[in-house]
């Protein structure tokens, strides 16, 4: 029986493990957010929005994550 591969990653400063092929659309939902309502930063570079889920997570990424919150 063998281990799931995992990558271990840092989001908003927080060291966590994801599963490998994981995209940055499913993280951001593994993390309570709506994909449509956030700013992604990755390794210092901003992912464009219609590209979260086709860009799979990588060993070693460092994630901003912002989300939008609506108000009055």
């Amino acid at each position: 029986m063998s281990e799931t591969e995992t990558h271990s990653i840092a989001v908003n400063g927080e060291h966590r493990r994801v599963a490998a092929g994981t995209t940055i659309a499913l993280l951001v939902q593994e993390l309570g957010l709506d994909p449509a309502r956030v700013a992604v930063e990755r390794n210092l570079a901003v992912v464009p929005r219609s590209t979260l889920a086709q860009v799979q997570v990588e060993d070693g990424d460092d994630y901003e994550i912002v989300h939008f919150v609506g108000g009055g």
